[in-house]
């Protein structure tokens, strides 16, 4: 066997160690339709919150009063409207993400991909949870650096079990989330960063590593 055999032969080896303990079928085209719905949800938040809102309302409570105001609508519309982006970003990452997984030959729910959505979905529920919270006391300009901070924590917390970018991306959207929460007047700016840009960064980087040349050589 030459030197360029027992080469191949390693990277076969360490090939089948990685698909065993890593999901590497997580595909960057989730992450691309992810950052373009998340750039239309915050474009459409923007639009109610400048509609609901008076120019001198607070940006930590949005104008928060005791009792029924239309501020109250107001939460109830952004909830609606991240719920919705939520689920549409979920059902693409599963849709291009089922697609790669058959490509690839790797089962969409092995022990790998289920030591990722634990170590993923616990840090987003808490997170989730909190948020919520942070609507019922009244402080909803909170919430978009709290989901930013929450979400790379989730991502740096999954990311042993994936691809390496989501580590970086996880520590960028941190970055921005802590710099957001001292920075409320542009809090949405920062989400629409974090869940649109870098999604979208991160998601076509990750294609062009990891899945154009499968595609060519289908």
């Amino acid at each position: 066997m030459t030197q360029n055999d027992q080469l191949a032969e390693l990277a076969h080896i360490r090939g089948l160690m990685d698909r065993s303990t890593r999901f590497l079928s997580l595909s960057g085209l989730s992450g691309v339709v992810a950052g373009a719905i998340a750039i239309a949800g915050v474009t459409l938040a923007r639009y109610h919150i400048t509609q609901g809102l008076a120019p001198d309302a607070d940006v930590l409570t949005y104008g928060t009063e005791r009792g029924y105001s239309p501020v109250d609508d107001l939460r109830l519309t952004l909830i609606m409207d991240a719920a919705v982006v939520l689920c549409m970003a979920l059902l693409g990452a599963f849709w291009f993400t089922w697609r790669r997984s058959r490509r690839t030959g790797q089962y969409l729910w092995d022990a790998s991909a289920r030591r990722l959505m634990v170590n993923l979905f616990v840090p987003l529920g808490v997170g989730g949870v909190f948020c919520l919270a942070l609507f019922y006391y009244g402080l909803p300009g909170l919430v978009a650096p709290a989901t930013l901070m929450f979400y790379g924590l989730a991502l740096f917390s999954a990311s042993k079990y994936t691809l390496d970018e989501i580590r970086w991306l996880g520590v960028s959207e941190l970055v921005l989330g802590v710099v957001a929460l001292f920075w409320l007047d542009a809090a949405l700016l920062f989400w629409a960063l974090g869940f649109g840009v870098l999604h979208i960064f991160y998601g076509g980087l990750m294609y062009l590593r990891y899945e154009r040349d499968s595609r060519e050589n289908v």
